[in-house]
């Protein structure tokens, strides 16, 4: 059964935040970036059996509107963001689970709001600057920006599956993102390439803050993630905090591809 959600909106400082409640129960909290609350509807109605699901768009993407389009979108803003969020929903604290970007983003927030979430699952976050070849990422991270900028957006789609060490067919690549496309979904790729991007991979985490911090942090990573950048990251930031990385189906986005399966796990973990 599909769970009917609530969608609303949040005045924050310099954006008008989207959101979306499902279900009733302890609270969770699924977030991504620069993926949006899209991405996680399959999940949230599996959860919204025995919980609240929050889901939201991040700043600068598809229905969260900034204020200023030339502001970056850093990990803390968005991590002030959904403390912000998680307040107004009057149900926390939560159990936060953020992906890719957003992992990074609840790891902010476990560091800046520990108050607001009892448990943080970051899944594969992209944290360049843990692992040894990170000055060569991030070179590589500011020319496929440069790529992108150029007007170049399949080159830039090809650096970042090479960055990523993600294996896409060239033909594949050359539909999804060389074609027709939608407008906002244009204007969210061009917000996350100039805004998102950089101040994500850049970020690095204040491990004895993390380790101090209230909330309990897990570390996940998909089984099929085998020799991506971000198991690498994930394991680097796993070493840093003391505790053993949690396995979770599927790759990088495996709550997309296997919700079900996905959901059965984090149950397990939340448990």
């Amino acid at each position: 059964m599909t769970e009917t959600a609530t969608t609303d909106t949040l005045r924050v400082p310099d954006a008008l935040l989207h959101y979306e409640l499902r279900g009733r129960g302890p609270l969770v909290v699924l977030v991504a970036a620069p993926m949006d609350a899209r991405s996680f509807e399959p999940l949230a109605d599996l959860l919204a059996t025995d919980h609240t699901v929050l889901t939201t768009d991040p700043r600068g993407i598809h229905r969260s509107k900034v204020d200023d389009p030339d502001r970056d979108a850093t990990p803390e803003l968005r991590a002030d963001d959904l403390a912000r969020l998680i307040r107004h929903a009057d149900a926390g604290p939560a159990a936060v689970l953020g992906s890719s970007g957003g992992a990074v983003s609840v790891l902010a927030l476990a560091q800046g709001h520990p108050e607001v979430a009892h448990t943080v699952i970051a899944h594969e976050p992209p944290l360049d600057q843990l692992v040894p070849d990170r000055e060569d990422l991030l070179r590589r991270t500011d020319e496929m920006v440069a790529t992108y900028l150029s007007g170049d957006a399949v080159g830039a789609w090809r650096q970042f599956l090479s960055i990523a060490n993600i294996h896409m067919p060239d033909e594949v690549v050359e539909h999804v993102f060389g074609g027709e496309r939608d407008p906002q979904d244009l204007a969210d790729e061009r917000f996350q390439y100039e805004h998102m991007l950089r101040p994500t991979v850049r970020w690095v985490p204040d491990f004895d803050v993390l380790r101090a911090a209230s909330s309990r942090i897990v570390v996940g990573i998909g089984e099929d993630s085998g020799g991506e950048l971000c198991e690498r990251t994930s394991k680097a930031l796993a070493e840093g905090l003391g505790v053993e990385p949690t396995m979770f189906p599927g790759g990088h986005i495996g709550f997309v591809d296997d919700p079900e399966r996905f959901a059965t796990r984090l149950r397990e973990v939340l448990r």
